[in-house]
C-alpha cells in the first residue's frame, strides 16, 4: 500500500459517530453518539481534529474543501483511491450538512468542550466529558466558520456531482445559504465563542479571507457571476505567505487564477498575479523569498505543527504547476525564472522529506517505511483499544501508564502525518511534545491531492 492510500486511510481513526463494520483501522470504534443531544440535535458523526476528542468545524471544514480540492484536481491519478477518497469527503460533508441544516438561522460549529476534554487522556470510545454544542446565529455571527463551511459544501458538491446528483445539489443547496448566512451578518466566530475556539482555533486572519475563499469555490461549482461580482467588490488584497486552515487568501487566488491560466479569461489576470506573488515569497531562490528552510530542504514557517504549513502551501505549488503545465506558461520572481517544472519539483522535494528522505531518514507519516513515529500525541492510538481493554479508563486515568510513557503506542494510526521535526531537522518522537509529534486532519487532507499529483513516486 503506498503513501496515498495510507494518507487516506488515517482519517478512519478520526472518525466520529457509528462507525461501519467493514473499517480498516478495527481499533477504532462507535463513539460520541450522543453528540447534539444537548442541543436536542442530531449532530453524530465528522471527525476529531488532532489528537483530542473535539469536533471543531472550521479546521474540519478546511480539511473537507482540501480534500475535494486534491480530488477534483487530481483525482485522475488516483486510480482505486478515488472512492476511498470520497468516502472521506462524505463521512465531513454528511456531518457538516446536519451542521447546516438542524436548525433554521443556526450554523452548529463544533462539539465538545475543549477545555474539558484536554483535562483527559481517554479513548473517544469512553468519552465522559460535557459534549457541550457551539454554534452561530445572526446574533453571534461567524462569517469565517460559515465561509469555509460554505467552501467545504461547494467544492464536494463538484466531487459528487456525476457520482451522486442528488447529494451533489443538497450541498451546492446547503452551501449557497450557508454563505449567504456568512454575508448577511458579518463577525468572526473567535468574538463570538470566545475560549470555546480560542486559542485552540481562533480566526486570527479575519474573516475576509473565507468570504473570498467561499465565493471562489461557489462560483468554481455555479458560475454564477454574483460570486464573482462579490469577490471584486470584498477589496480582499492582503499579501501573505502563508496558506492553512486558518489564512485562504492564497488557496483562493490560485483557484481563481485556474480560469486565466487553464481558461484563458483575462478578467482573472489580478488573481493569477497574486498567486504568483505568492509563489515568488516561498520558492528558495526567489528574491522576494520570505519562506525559511532547513538545512534538510523542509520548509520551516512556524515552530508549532510547521508540517500543516508545508502540506497546504506544497498542494498550491502542485496544482499551480499543473495550471501552467497546461497553459505552457511561466512566470518570473525578479531574475528567476519560474516553470511548471520548478514548482513540481520543490513539491516533490517537500512530500519526499515528509516520507523519509531527510536528515533524521524518518518518515513523518505514521505506518510508511519502517521509520517512522512511534510515540504520537493522539489518544485513540497511545490507549489500548476496546478489543484488548474492553473496561473503560476514566479521564484522567489514561495519564499516567499511556500519556507519560516512553512505551510506544499499541494501535498504529496508519497514514497520519505529524507536526514534524523542528527547525534543526530534529524529531524526539515525544508523546508530550504536541506540537511535533500530534497528527491533525489538515495535515493530512492538504497531502492527499499532491501525493497523487505526483502518483507512481511513492511505493511503499
Amino acid at each position: 500500500m503506498d503513501a496515498l492510500s495510507k494518507s487516506i486511510l488515517f482519517f478512519q481513526g478520526q472518525r466520529s459517530g457509528k462507525v461501519p463494520n467493514a473499517q480498516s483501522l478495527s481499533w477504532r470504534s462507535n463513539s460520541g453518539l450522543l453528540d447534539g443531544s444537548q442541543a436536542e440535535v442530531d449532530l453524530t458523526g465528522g471527525y476529531y481534529d488532532a489528537g483530542d476528542n473535539v469536533k471543531f468545524n472550521f479546521p474540519m471544514a478546511y480539511t473537507t474543501t482540501m480534500l475535494s480540492w486534491g480530488t477534483l484536481e487530481h483525482g485522475k491519478k488516483m486510480g482505486p483511491e478515488l472512492a476511498n477518497a470520497r468516502a472521506a469527503i462524505k463521512w465531513a460533508t454528511d456531518y457538516l450538512l446536519k451542521c447546516a441544516r438542524a436548525t433554521p438561522g443556526k450554523l452548529y460549529v463544533g462539539v465538545g468542550d475543549p477545555n474539558v476534554d484536554h483535562k483527559c487522556w481517554e479513548r473517544p470510545e469512553d468519552m465522559d466529558t460535557v459534549r457541550t454544542v457551539y454554534s452561530v446565529s445572526a446574533s453571534n455571527p461567524g462569517s469565517d466558520v460559515a465561509g469555509e463551511t460554505a467552501a467545504a459544501l461547494a467544492s464536494a458538491s463538484l466531487v459528487f456531482r456525476k457520482v451522486d446528483p442528488t447529494y451533489s445539489k443538497l450541498l451546492l443547496r446547503t452551501s449557497k445559504s450557508v454563505f449567504q448566512f456568512a454575508t448577511q451578518y458579518r463577525g468572526s466566530y473567535s468574538d463570538s465563542l470566545g475560549s470555546a475556539v480560542c486559542p485552540f482555533y481562533c480566526s486570527y486572519s479575519g474573516y475576509k479571507d473565507e468570504l473570498l475563499w467561499g465565493a471562489a469555490w461557489l462560483y468554481r461549482a455555479t458560475n454564477d457571476v454574483s460570486y464573482l461580482s462579490f469577490i471584486n467588490s470584498l477589496g480582499a488584497n492582503d499579501d501573505t505567505d502563508i496558506f492553512s486552515w486558518d489564512n485562504k487568501y492564497a488557496g483562493a487566488r490560485v483557484l481563481l487564477s485556474r480560469r486565466m491560466l487553464v481558461g484563458n479569461d483575462k478578467a482573472f489576470d489580478s488573481f493569477r498575479q497574486e498567486a504568483e506573488n505568492f509563489m515568488c515569497r516561498i520558492l528558495p531562490n526567489s528574491p522576494s523569498s520570505s519562506t525559511q528552510y532547513t538545512k534538510g530542504g523542509l520548509m520551516y514557517k512556524l515552530s508549532a505543527s510547521n508540517l500543516q504549513y508545508v502540506t497546504s502551501i506544497t498542494f498550491l505549488l502542485s496544482t499551480y504547476g499543473k495550471y501552467m503545465a497546461s497553459a505552457k506558461h511561466t512566470f518570473n520572481c525578479g531574475d528567476l525564472v519560474v516553470t511548471s517544472n520548478t514548482l513540481r519539483s520543490l513539491a516533490k522535494k517537500q512530500v519526499d522529506y515528509i516520507l523519509g528522505v531527510n536528515p533524521m531518514q524518518m518518515s513523518y507519516m505514521v505506518g510508511y517505511g519502517t521509520n517512522y513515529p512511534r510515540r504520537i500525541h493522539h489518544r485513540g492510538s497511545s490507549l489500548p483499544s476496546v478489543t484488548s481493554h474492553p473496561q473503560s479508563i476514566r479521564c484522567e486515568d489514561g495519564f499516567q501508564p499511556f500519556y507519560y510513557t516512553s512505551n510506544t503506542n499499541p494501535n498504529i494510526l496508519t497514514g497520519a502525518i505529524v507536526g514534524g521535526p523542528n527547525q534543526n531537522d530534529f524529531f524526539p518522537d515525544d508523546r508530550t511534545d504536541y506540537s511535533h509529534s500530534e497528527p491533525a486532519t489538515y495535515i493530512n487532507g492538504a497531502i492527499v491531492g499532491s501525493l497523487a499529483y505526483l502518483a507512481g513516486s511513492y511505493k511503499s
